[in-house]
């Protein structure tokens, strides 16, 4: 049920050795960036305190920066977006981590704070007020507004409006809270109180939120003898300052003290959790001898306070008037177990209404409801986080063989390789471990969690977290290592189906997301890498469409309600005839008309439109176009080719007549904008030629009227395209050279930080040719469409995920096309983020 995906460690130098930290931090973000610490050490065995961080599709590529902390680092946390870090150290410094020029591998710190002198031992982002629950038991429910619903949560501190407050709050080794607020101007606001009026040490802390807006820290001073204290935390801001406010919360002894046959067995708590950042009402502790642990998990509930007879004959207590307190009881508690080194909590918001005890082992299965405890022999289980049952092992070193003779088996001079720190994935489908020699080990963790699902279960699950994913927005490359590639098909046409019956608004925001979803899946079978050509191109024309509509203008200031934009799109709908100056001659002309430069500038963008369009009606020659069954998106046994599914496309070829149409009213202001066609005629008309085949084909499969298939005539037509058209040959799909889609035999691959691996060939690529450029053919930028040459000379950033390549530095001038630059500033079409990649490898 857990198994190894990869493992990537250091290499050996003479002079200087990477050697993991004390304590080690580890951090995984919603973008499923990791990052964690160690130390570097020089000749002189002085340690630089470092802060790594990595991609989890490229591990290799990881950026390491030097974090001017001047002692050990304690903590890491990333905020809500996955795109800031906060690191905080044993000499009280924080600071604020983010992307240099939006790169994932391009890290600053800009702003932090300071306790001076007093260690950080628990460290937090201020919650922002969005919490979306997953509700398992509706994960065949229609509508996503059933499955994921936002729940009533408030922002820790607020701004006019009620706009979220950023900043972050942490505590002290010596019982202070500081807490750092952002204000938009960028300056911070710091404050610091102490937990309570009587200080005393602090060895572990937690920090929770709760619905109301309130914060809670739970603290320990490391004793098993000592409660564990728990304390509301309010942050305001009054005149300009912030204000901080604390009151005592019941406390509690552990269990295992109260056992005179286990009371002095585990002297000292080693791991505080709440068991998440959102549910303040539930903590994990785990108390340690030097070879064994106990773990017990904490439920605070509001229980009735009895009241004496006496008091009631004066005051009778009715209904809802019975006083309350609030208590905390014992869930569960494990057995003895050998010393724990590392717990990782879900960060899954499952909800857990009606979830108790009694129908905790009915639910065991998902993943979301369990955590990870590491131990010293290596070994990792899974287990219920309520409950905590034994859901699924992971043991770090194969078994020896029986049959191997004892002389020759390794001494055991020290502990065993065992996870320092841990972090589970955003959908718990995923952990990473440090280990004590600093190498990373990332495991799936399979989504049966113990039990034996029958495929249509699992793939249900799969398709369940997919959703959440393209609701929040949060990236699915973990989801992706459990997708086997007999599934992709029915994975994509369920999510597709389940997409189509959201209502137009939802879909129309989800649009692009479950396109990047898709092809993402595609790239893990070889019967379906077409798609993931047709499905980037796809997302290229979405963006391409409403770019250039976002340009056109009214010509009147008092125009109707509809922008030109909705009237092209209206006119191009209705008009179905097939000469495209008939459908220009129905448009207001006038409202098209741009700046020369403007128009000249936009030429790339227009010439990979006519190019797209023509390649279309040449793959309508290479086979059929339309299929009876309901999804058209596969057919099984067939290697399609590229644009096969746009045939069958009505809404893509919609766009595509738009394009053309738009095109051909700019090449009559500016001849010179016009894509460039090489025809066999000097008296052809080629834009006339390629709109007539796009309309006939767009008629045969327009949402308007049934599917029906394309007549001889038609077929014949574009059978006779490239002897009338040179059709170019198109770079259809980014080169990607990530992991994912070479991880399928669940092999686990053994990676070098610093060292690009020479990875076995993905068998899905290789099913088709032509698809990507092979090495030595000059490259191309895929945003802005331009050359770059077989051998690059300006700085190039890459997506993480597509692999789609651009320039680093922007050679445009345009408002235009400066315009289209900025919508890929941040991410890329397919949702994923840039990474800089060095000149040889663009």
């Amino acid at each position: 049920m857990m198994d190894l995906a990869y493992v990537c460690e250091w290499e050996k130098w003479a002079k200087s050795t990477y050697c993991p930290s004390l304590p080690l931090a580890c951090a995984w973000s919603c973008r499923n960036l990791i990052a964690f610490t160690t130390d570097l050490r020089n000749d002189d065995q002085d340690l630089t305190h470092m802060i790594h961080i990595l991609d989890t599709e490229h591990p290799w590529e990881v950026h390491s920066v030097s974090s001017g902390h001047s002692e050990a680092i304690t903590c890491l946390e990333w905020d809500q977006s996955g795109s800031r870090l906060l690191s905080a150290d044993a000499d009280g410094q924080i600071k604020c981590w983010s992307m240099a020029d939006h790169l994932a591998n391009s890290w600053e710190s800009s702003v932090g704070s300071q306790v001076e002198g007093d260690p950080i031992v628990a460290l937090s982002w201020l919650h922002n007020g969005v919490k979306l629950a997953l509700h398992v038991e509706k994960s065949g429910a229609s509508s996503f507004g059933e499955k994921f619903s936002r729940v009533k949560f408030s922002p820790s501190l607020t701004l006019f409006g009620g706009k979220p407050m950023e900043g972050w709050i942490a505590v002290t080794v010596s019982g202070l809270v500081t807490v750092s607020l952002l204000k938009p101007s960028g300056q911070v606001l710091t404050s610091t109180e102490s937990l309570c009026r009587l200080r005393g040490r602090v060895a572990l802390a937690d920090i929770a939120f709760t619905g109301g807006g309130n914060i809670v820290v739970a603290a320990a001073d490391g004793s098993s003898a000592s409660p564990v204290k728990f304390y509301k935390v309010c942050v305001s801001v009054v005149s300009e300052k912030c204000r901080i406010d604390t009151e005592i919360l019941p406390s509690l002894f552990m269990r295992c003290t109260t056992d005179p046959n286990r009371k002095d067995r585990f002297p000292a708590i080693t791991h505080l959790k709440f068991l998440a950042r959102d549910m303040s009402e539930q903590v994990l502790l785990c108390a340690s001898s030097q070879t064994s642990s106990l773990v017990e998990c904490w439920s605070l509930r509001k229980e009735g306070l009895p009241v004496n007879n006496i008091f009631q004959q004066i005051s009778p207590v009715v209904g809802d008037k019975q006083p309350m307190i609030l208590k905390w009881r014992i869930l569960s508690a494990t057995n003895d177990l050998d010393r724990v080194s590392a717990v990782a909590l879900p960060k899954l918001p499952i909800s857990l209404t009606n979830t108790d005890l009694k129908v905790a082992s009915d639910t065991q299965f998902y993943p979301g409801l369990g955590l990870a405890l590491a131990f010293q022999d290596g070994s990792v289980h899974m287990v219920h986080r309520l409950s905590l049952q034994t859901m699924a092992v992971f043991y770090s070193s194969a078994p020896r063989s029986l049959d191997e003779p004892a002389l020759k088996r390794p001494r055991t001079t020290g502990p065993a390789v065992h996870f320092k720190a841990m972090q589970l994935s955003w959908t718990s489908l995923a952990l990473v471990g440090i280990d004590n020699h600093g190498k990373l080990s990332m495991l799936r963790i399979s989504p049966s969690l113990g039990h034996a699902l029958e495929p249509k279960l699992a793939l249900q699950h799969l398709l369940f977290l997919l959703e959440y994913c393209m609701v929040t927005g949060y990236d699915w490359w973990d989801i992706l290592l459990h997708v086997q590639p007999g599934m992709v098909q029915s994975l994509v046409e369920r999510l597709h189906e389940e997409y189509t019956r959201q209502k137009p608004a939802l879909q129309q925001v989800l649009s692009t997301r479950i396109l990047a979803m898709k092809a993402s899946l595609c790239k893990l079978s070889p019967c379906t890498m077409a798609r993931v050509c047709d499905y980037h191109t796809k997302l290229f024309l979405m963006a391409i469409t409403s770019t250039l509509k976002s340009l056109l203008r009214p010509h009147f200031l008092n125009t109707p309600d509809k922008s030109p934009g909705d009237r092209l799109a209206e006119i191009c709908a209705k008009i179905t005839d097939v000469d495209i100056d008939k459908v220009m001659i129905n448009l207001k002309t006038e409202e098209f008309v741009l700046d020369m430069n403007t128009l000249q500038a936009l030429q790339q963008l227009l010439q990979w439109g006519a190019e797209h369009s023509s390649g279309l009606p040449d793959s309508a020659s290479h086979g059929p176009v339309l299929k009876s069954h309901v999804s058209p998106d596969f057919t099984k046994g067939s290697a399609l080719r590229p644009g096969h599914s746009f045939l069958r496309d009505g809404a893509s070829l919609g766009m595509l007549r738009e394009l053309m149409v738009v095109i051909r009213i700019w090449g009559l202001l500016k001849p010179s904008c016009l894509p460039v066609y090489t025809a066999t005629s000097d008296t052809q008309d080629s834009m006339s030629l390629l709109f007539r085949l796009l309309t006939k084909l767009w008629i045969c499969c327009r949402d308007e009227g049934p599917a029906s298939e394309p007549d001889e005539g038609l077929v014949d037509e574009c059978c006779l395209l490239p002897s009338q058209l040179l059709v170019p040959s198109l770079d259809w799909l980014p080169a990607s050279d990530g992991l994912v889609s070479r991880l399928q035999p669940k092999q686990p691959l053994r990676l070098r930080f610093g060292r690009a691996p020479t990875l076995p060939s993905s068998t899905s690529i290789l099913q088709l040719d032509g698809l990507t450029r092979a090495p030595g053919q000059p490259k191309i930028d895929h945003l802005r469409r331009l050359h770059l040459g077989a051998y690059p000379t300006e700085e190039c950033k890459a997506c993480t995920r597509c692999g789609c390549v651009t320039m680093l530095k922007s050679p445009n001038k345009t408002t235009a096309v400066k315009q289209w630059e900025q919508r890929w500033i941040k991410n890329c079409l397919c949702g994923g983020l840039w990474r800089r990649v060095p000149l040889s490898c663009s």
